[in-house]
C-alpha cells in the first residue's frame, strides 16, 4: 500500500484484524467487511491463514490475488505440510486466479498499477509509450531488474512465484497479448507446462513479439537451488537447451546480456541474419569488437572488393580498411563524416555498431556533446541504408542512462558493454532466423516422466534382434556360447569379423571386443579371451569403408520425454564431448542441422580429400532410431548406439554396437 500511494499506482483498501489503519488507509476488519469485492488483492500473512484469506476472496468476488507466503510445495522434500497446503490453497481459490504462492506479484508501469511489498526502481510508461515485459520466478531478481540503469523501459514486470495454479507460460501469454508489449524477457527456473510454452512461442511469432530467457540449471548446484525455490521441473539443461531453440526462445546466460538483448528486440526487432558490422575511432575498439564475436553465429564478414573500394573514395589513404573499422579522426567536416559512414554501412549488413564511450559528466565539462558529429553521421547513415544499428559503449558505466531515450527515439539501441552488445546481436539473430522458418511440430511427451516395472539391460544380442526387427540397419551377426560355435558363424557371415562378449555395457573399457578377425585361427583365439568376460559371445560382420562414427543416444527426460543425444562417437566420445541435442519428434531436416554443427561434419564431406560419407543413409538411420523410441515410448528407458559407422557414400550407415534398457512389468514387455 505504501508503494502504491507514493508512486501514485491506483487505489487500494487494507484488511487488518486489530488495526485502524494501513499506511495511512482505514482498514477493515475482514475481507467480509469490505465495501466492495477487489480488482485484485495482495495476501501477506503466513501459509495457514493465506488459505484462509484466499477462500474469503473467492467468495467475496475478487478477480485475483497474489500469494506471498512461502512454505508451499516449494518446500515438499523438507516439509511434508507443504504440499497438503498448496492443494487446499488451490481448492480455496476455486475459479478465482491466483499468483504464486511465495512471490511478490505484479507491477504494471503501462498502468500505473501495482501488488508489489517492496521498492522498485522502475518508472512508468508515458501515454502511449511502449516497454518490454518480463516474468521470473524469483521476486529478488524482479526487484534487481526493475534497478537495471540501462533505459530500457519495462512495461510489465511479475514474480510467478512457484506456479500453484498458473504458470509461468500462461502469465506470459495474457503479456503479450497487450499492444503496449514489444518484447518478453522470462526469467526460468522450472518450466510448468511444455504444451504452455509451445503456445506462448507461436502466439509471440504471430505477434512479431520476440523472446528471450534466462534458464538457470546449467550446474548441479543450480538445479538443487531450483528445486528448493520452485518445486518445478527443470529437466536437463541439454533438454532445456534444445527446447528453446526449438521454440525460437534465445537463451541468454546473464542478467546484463538478457537486458541488452531485451533493449534491442524492443528498439530493432529480430535480426535478418549474422552479418555484422563495427565502427570505432580505435584500432584497440575495433580488435575487442572482432574478438568478442569469436566463438559466436554472429560475425564481421570481410569486405568485398567493390565496398572496399568505395570506402577508399569516402575515408581517405590514411584509413586501414577492414570490418570492424577504425576510421581513425582525421575526418572532421560533418558531410565528410556523413559520407564516410553512409560508405560503411551500404555494405548489405544485418546489424551495424558504432562503438562510443561517453566522458563521465560529473568532470569533462564538455561530455555532452561528446562524439555528436559520429552519432549524426551514424543515424543518417542507417536511414540512407534504409538498415538497424546500436551506439555500443565499451563499458556499461560510460553511456549514461539519461541518453539512451534520445538515441532509441532516433532509430539507434544503446547497447551497455561490448559482450552484452554481441550477446543481443546474436539472440536476435536467432530469432529472425527460427521465425523465417516453418513453425516446429508439438514435443512428444509420450515419453515424459518415469516407468515404472523391473529395469532390464538387454545383451546387445538381443538389442540387436529389436533393432532388425525394426528395420534398421545392422551389420549380419550372431550369437555364440563357445569357441566352436564363434567359428562357425564366422564362416557363415565371411571374414573380416568382430567378436564381443555379451553382457559388457562398455566393451572397449574392459577389452571385451575384437575386431577385424581374418581367420579361423584369430576367431577362435579372441573367443577363449573374451568367454570369461561375459555371458556369451556375439559375432558380426565387420563394417567396410567407414569414413566416420556417430553416437546416436536416448534417454527419458521428466518433462521434455526422450531426448537424443547426436554426436561424435567411438571410443572418445567422452574426451571429444562434440555433441548436439534433440527432441522428438525430429524431422531430417533437424537431423542434417544437428549433424552440419558437429566439429566431425568437415570428416563427413571429405575432409583434406577423405572420401565423402553416406550422409543421407546415416540421417535414414538416425530418424529410423528416433521413429523406434518413439513408437516403444512406454518401454524404452535408455537406448546407446555407439558406433554408428558411416561408410562411404553409397556403402550406408550402419549399427554397430547397441545398448538398450527397458523396462519389464512382471517379466513381460509392456506393450
Amino acid at each position: 500500500m505504501y508503494q502504491a500511494r507514493e508512486r501514485g499506482y491506483g487505489e487500494s483498501m487494507a484488511v487488518h484484524p486489530t488495526k485502524e489503519e494501513v499506511a495511512g488507509r482505514r482498514a477493515f476488519r475482514s475481507v467480509a467487511d469490505l465495501p466492495e469485492a477487489p480488482d485484485a488483492a495482495w495476501v501477506g500473512v503466513n501459509r495457514h491463514l493465506t488459505i484462509q484469506v484466499i477462500n474469503a476472496l473467492a467468495e467475496r468476488g475478487a478477480a485475483g490475488a497474489v500469494c506471498y507466503a512461502g512454505g508451499f510445495l516449494e518446500t515438499g522434500a523438507y516439509d511434508q505440510e507443504g504440499s497438503r497446503l498448496q492443494s487446499e490453497l488451490i481448492a480455496a481459490a476455486g475459479q478465482m486466479p491466483i499468483i504464486g504462492p511465495n512471490c511478490y506479484g505484479l507491477i504494471n508501469y503501462a498502468d500505473g498499477a501495482l501488488l508489489w511489498p517492496d521498492h522498485h526502481g522502475g518508472e512508468r510508461l508515458p501515454d502511449g509509450g511502449r516497454g518490454v515485459a518480463i516474468v521470473t520466478q524469483s521476486s529478488s531478481i524482479a526487484i534487481n531488474l526493475s534497478m537495471q540503469k540501462r533505459g530500457l523501459p519495462i512495461a510489465f514486470l511479475m514474480a510467478a512465484g512457484n506456479q500453484a495454479q498458473i504458470g509461468l507460460s500462461e502469465i506470459a501469454l495474457a503479456m503479450i497479448e497487450d499492444g503496449r508489449v514489444t518484447a518478453l524477457g522470462l526469467h526460468i527456473e522450472g518450466f510448468d507446462s511444455v504444451s504452455g510454452f509451445e503456445k506462448l512461442a507461436a502466439r509471440a511469432r504471430e505477434l512479431k513479439k520476440p523472446i528471450v530467457a534466462i534458464k538457470v540449471g546449467r550446474s548441479e548446484q543450480a538445479k538443487q537451488a531450483t528445486l528448493s525455490h520452485t518445486a518445478s521441473l527443470a529437466g536437463s539443461d541439454a533438454a532445456s537447451d534444445a527446447f528453446l531453440r526449438r521454440l525460437g526462445i534465445a537463451r541468454i546466460d546473464s542478467i546484463p546480456g538478457f537486458l541488452e538483448t531485451l533493449k534491442l528486440l524492443h528498439s530493432t526487432g529480430p535480426l535478418p541474419g549474422y552479418r555484422i558490422s563495427s565502427m570505432s575511432c580505435s584500432g584497440g575498439e575495433a580488435s575487442l569488437m572482432a574478438d568478442a564475436a569469436q566463438g559466436r553465429d554472429v560475425y564481421f564478414p570481410s569486405l568485398t572488393d567493390q565496398h572496399r573500394a568505395l570506402m577508399r573514395k569516402a575515408f581517405g589513404p590514411m584509413v586501414a580498411l577492414a570490418n570492424p573499422l577504425d576510421y581513425n579522426t582525421y575526418m572532421d567536416e560533418q558531410s565528410v563524416i556523413t559520407n564516410a559512414f553512409t560508405t560503411m554501412v551500404s555494405g548489405g549488413f544485418d546489424y551495424n555498431f558504432l562503438v562510443l564511450d561517453i566522458p563521465r559528466l560529473d568532470r569533462c565539462p564538455d561530455a555532452r556533446q561528446w562524439g555528436a558529429k559520429g552519432l549524426n553521421a551514424f543515424e543518417l547513415a542507417l536511414k540512407a541504408n534504409m538498415t538497424q544499428g546500436a551506439m555500443v559503449s565499451t563499458m556499461p558505466e560510460n553511456l549514461p542512462e539519461e541518453y539512451t531515450a534520445g538515441l532509441m527515439a532516433r532509430g539507434i539501441a544503446p547497447l551497455f558493454g561490448i559482450p552484452e552488445a554481441m550477446d543481443a546481436a546474436q539472440g536476435a539473430a536467432f530469432i529472425g532466423e527460427v521465425w523465417r522458418q516453418p513453425q516446429a511440430h508439438s514435443v512428444d511427451t509420450a515419453a515424459a516422466g518415469p516407468l515404472r516395472g523391473e529395469r532390464v539391460t538387454l545383451d546387445e544380442a538381443e538389442a540387436k534382434a529389436r533393432l532388425i526387427k525394426a528395420g534398421l540397419p545392422v551389420p549380419k551377426g550372431g550369437s555364440a556360447s563357445s569357441a566352436k560355435e564363434a567359428f562357425g558363424l564366422s564362416r557363415e557371415l565371411g571374414y573380416p569379423v568382430a567378436l564381443k562378449a555379451l553382457g559388457v555395457a562398455h566393451k572397449s573399457e574392459v577389452g571385451a571386443v575384437r575386431l577385424n578377425l581374418n581367420d579361423a585361427e584369430a576367431v577362435t583365439r579372441a573367443a577363449q579371451d573374451l568367454l570369461p568376460l561375459g555371458s556369451g559371445l556375439y559375432v558380426e560382420r565387420m563394417v567396410r569403408n567407414g569414413v566416420a562414427e556417430l553416437i546416436v543416444g536416448f534417454t527419458r527426460d521428466p518433462m521434455f520425454g526422450a531426448v537424443m543425444t547426436l554426436g561424435t562417437g567411438g571410443v572418445m566420445v567422452e574426451l571429444l564431448r562434440d555433441s548436439v541435442t534433440l527432441l522428438l519428434p525430429a524431422t531430417r531436416e533437424d537431423i542434417e542441422e544437428a549433424l552440419h554443427g558437429l566439429k566431425l561434419y568437415p570428416l563427413l564431406e571429405g575432409y583434406r580429400g577423405r572420401p565423402k560419407a553416406d550422409v543421407n543413409s546415416a540421417v535414414d538411420a538416425i530418424a529410423g532410431i528416433a521413429d523406434f523410441v518413439a513408437k516403444n515410448a512406454g518401454e524404452i528407458e535408455e537406448l546407446d548406439i555407439n558406433p554408428l559407422i558411416v561408410c562411404a557414400q553409397g556403402n550406408g550407415a550402419w549399427i554397430a554396437d547397441a545398448l538398450l534398457v527397458v523396462r519389464h512389468m512382471n517379466g513381460a514387455k509392456n506393450g
